[in-house]
């Protein structure tokens, strides 16, 4: 079989600071950069990406493999007009300079929208159809965070989103969508496809599926496809809440070998998830109140409290330099703490310049598109330098190349700081070792991320906590302020629904985060 392998993702927060432009797909952000040919093979063999998965199935099955590009840039705002139409043109160009090909297989996002289209993934869907005939398979893996339109299901013969928040099973879900296609392939069927939108919104910091009742959500969907005769994908996303577009929230999605069967299975994952909605239930505290929480629960404590800054989740974004949680830490005079990555090149550089083990006065932090926050002005000390270069060997990156640029770890009093010059989300305790700090032996560790931390980190933290501080990325959907989203979709769990004057209400009444959010509106 003659299979064409091609990446695009990008999950996009349509009130973030910065957008995705080509140089953001290049450097990649935490993914592989953006990569052609036998490039995508070299840097993605055994990591943890949907492209992954799908190059070991082919490689297994002998399958003529074709691969043209893959490229994914750290969640922001949209994506720009040119990289959008620069990386699709060359997929499709090389779709087309292929020849004769058996079947496709997209590691795509769900979730992205550019400057001029609000279902990037519907567009590259109708794209790639349309050079590769109606005739030919096209399956896709993507996000469980996908706002999934109907135009973009019905346009493809298969999607498959992943089944754990964090994502562990990315390159799980590659080899699922693979598998899917040689099915295909081999049979000549065409699956039918049930879509079923649902009525809330949840908090990414809720979705967790290492928590209930995310845990029983996606378990259910192996069910799904175990118990009703003829389900081949049965999906659950619970969609991106950041993005102001009509197609924003929940979908379950079943590909069957029957109508009858799809609409079954969907129906029961809407269901589920419907029944769920009074369970999602998290716990936050604003950030004084964390830290000083955090020290109360570190005493004695076998491993470290860890704190997520989930309204600065680069994974999100957020711009992983807000200093909210860092000046609580070090107003609260915290000992053997530490937080990261604060991404800030200029104090990288100057910690460089001065030398290890110099003291300075550093302007740490902030980031000018977040007029909210300000740089922390504070005397420091240096005590350690890296070039940035590491290997994150947790569960979520897998085994996946950073170079985060010159990097510093920078001591204030009891709270030691990583910094970098380069953006990626916290999510792997090699991205505090890089700088020497040994993440176990911490009291209390505040990482820069939302749910991924979760994947590296809950083995050896005693407890974890949601801190609220300033950032670009509100903890509760019905902070944003959306002006498109479809009437009746409710801005969070038994919260209220868009175009309700409760949930303007709702927003006015909120603090931190509400003002925050509308700068970038």
């Amino acid at each position: 079989m003659r299979v064409a392998l091609a990446g695009f993702v990008h999950e996009t927060n349509t009130f973030a600071p910065a957008p995705a432009d080509m140089a953001a797909f290049e450097a990649g952000g935490g993914y592989i950069p953006l990569s052609r040919g036998d490039e995508i093979a070299a840097r993605g063999t055994g990591v943890n990406l949907g492209i992954s998965g799908a190059l070991a199935v082919a490689e297994a099955r002998g399958w003529d493999g074709v691969p043209i590009l893959w490229a994914g840039a750290i969640p922001s705002a949209p994506v720009t007009r040119d990289a959008f139409e620069a990386i699709a043109d060359e997929i499709v160009s090389g779709l087309r300079a292929a020849g004769p090909l058996d079947g496709v297989l997209l590691d795509l996002h769900g979730a992205m929208v550019a400057d001029h289209l609000d279902d990037g993934e519907a567009e590259i869907a109708e794209r790639v159809r349309a050079a590769v005939g109606p005739d030919v398979p096209v399956v896709a893996a993507l996000d469980l965070h996908g706002n999934i339109s109907e135009r973009f299901a019905h346009t493809v013969d298969g999607l498959f989103g992943f089944r754990t928040y964090p994502h562990v099973d990315m390159a799980e879900t590659g080899r699922r969508a693979a598998d899917l296609l040689a099915h295909l392939m081999a049979t000549g069927a065409r699956p039918a496809c049930a879509v079923r939108r649902m009525d809330y919104l949840v908090p990414i910091a809720a979705q967790s599926t290492d928590t209930q009742p995310g845990r029983d959500l996606y378990a259910g969907l192996a069910d799904v496809e175990r118990e009703v005769p003829g389900v081949r994908a049965a999906s659950l996303f619970m969609g991106f809440p950041a993005a102001d577009i009509p197609d924003c929230g929940p979908t379950a999605i079943v590909y069957a070998d029957t109508q009858e069967a799809a609409d079954a299975g969907a129906d029961r994952i809407a269901g589920a998830y419907a029944d769920a909605e009074s369970r999602f239930d998290i716990a936050t505290y604003e950030a004084a109140d964390a830290v000083a929480e955090a020290a109360r629960r570190a005493a004695g404590a076998s491993g470290p409290v860890v704190l997520a800054d989930t309204q600065d989740n680069p994974g999100a974004g957020g711009v992983s330099a807000t200093t909210g949680l860092l000046r609580a830490l070090v107003a609260a005079d915290a000992r053997n703490a530490a937080i990261g990555l604060i991404v800030d090149p200029a104090s990288a550089r100057q910690a460089h310049e001065v030398g290890q083990g110099a003291t300075a006065t550093f302007r740490l932090g902030a980031h000018p598109d977040f007029t909210a926050d300000s740089p922390f002005e504070v005397e420091a000390v240096v005590e350690a330098l890296s070039d940035g270069r590491l290997t994150a060997s947790g569960p979520f990156y897998g085994g996946t190349k950073l170079d985060l640029g010159p990097s510093a770890c920078l001591r204030i009093g009891g709270v030691s700081v990583a910094v970098s010059s380069r953006i990626a989300q916290t999510a792997d305790r090699e991205m505090f070792r890089f700088v020497g700090i040994v993440p176990e032996d911490a009291s209390i560790l505040a990482v820069k991320s939302s749910t991924h931390f979760r994947a590296d980190f809950t083995p050896i933290a005693s407890d974890i906590l949601i801190a609220i501080a300033p950032g670009p990325m509100p903890y509760d959907p019905a902070d944003l302020p959306f002006t498109r989203l479809r009437a009746g979709l409710r801005l969070s769990p038994n919260g209220p629904a868009f175009g309700d004057a409760r949930a303007d209400d709702a927003r006015s009444g909120r603090g931190g985060s509400s003002a925050a959010a509308s700068q970038y509106h």
